[in-house]
């Protein structure tokens, strides 16, 4: 087993040779406005994913999918080449959603602000519901706690000796 330190700097390494590579020697019609998100290897070194994002329809796609695996022999030579380990890993690509996550994420975002300003119009000139007091307090009630009142400083003044008459 390889630590993980090793392993990371290995496919960051990976992608760095994989952007390269198709930026300037994959020549393929196929391939659309694509980024090399981001790499991950397995621990024994054997296996490295290649995460990449491309903008276009479907077609354009599917036709980026279909020439990075049919490159893929040249860029795992390549990559073999570059890093110098004794095993070249195999290189699977996997399309990146991290593009549709975000512009979902977007979509939600601009629906949230838009309600809470259909919210906020709606406050605007609002009063609350019942009472400014919405306790319920019996009239009973408020006459003892007065008395109670009265007769506490009642008992203060007589205690520090002066009367409240």
């Amino acid at each position: 087993m390889v630590d993980a330190a090793r392993a990371r700097k290995l496919a960051d390494r990976i992608q760095q040779i994989v952007a390269e590579m198709l930026e300037r020697r994959i020549k393929d019609p196929r391939l659309g406005f694509v980024t090399i998100t981001d790499a991950k290897i397995t621990n024994d070194l054997r296996d490295a994913t290649v995460f990449y994002t491309v903008y276009g329809t479907d077609e354009e796609k599917a036709g980026t999918a279909a020439a990075l695996e049919s490159a893929k022999g040249v860029l795992r030579s390549e990559v073999g080449r570059k890093t110098g380990i004794r095993h070249t890993p195999s290189l699977t690509f996997e399309l990146d959603g991290v593009m549709d996550n975000a512009l979902q994420i977007e979509e939600l975002l601009a629906k949230a602000k838009q309600a809470d300003a259909e919210v906020a119009a709606k406050a605007v000139g609002a009063e609350h519901a019942g009472d400014a007091n919405p306790y319920k307090i019996d009239e009973d009630d408020l006459e003892e706690d007065e008395d109670e009142e009265e007769d506490s400083a009642d008992e203060d003044a007589e205690e520090s000796g002066h009367s409240s008459s």
